[in-house]
């Protein structure tokens, strides 16, 4: 009999993809918020699952 295992390549090769797709998923995000608001906004990992954050720009004094 062939006991069938998950392979830790297979594992990797999955969560490498889903890496990419959520970094495309924040660039898309972004370039969003940029193109339709005029805020200032960056990516940041968020402990609520925010891809992107509103930021107040420095003002000079």
């Amino acid at each position: 009999s062939i006991a069938l295992t998950r392979s830790p390549l297979n594992k990797d090769f999955r969560d490498h993809a889903e890496q990419q797709h959520i970094a495309a998923q924040q660039k898309a995000a972004l370039q969003h918020a940029h193109a339709h608001s005029s805020g200032y906004f960056i990516t940041q990992d968020s402990a609520f699952g925010n891809l992107i954050l509103p930021v107040l720009p420095r003002l000079e004094a």
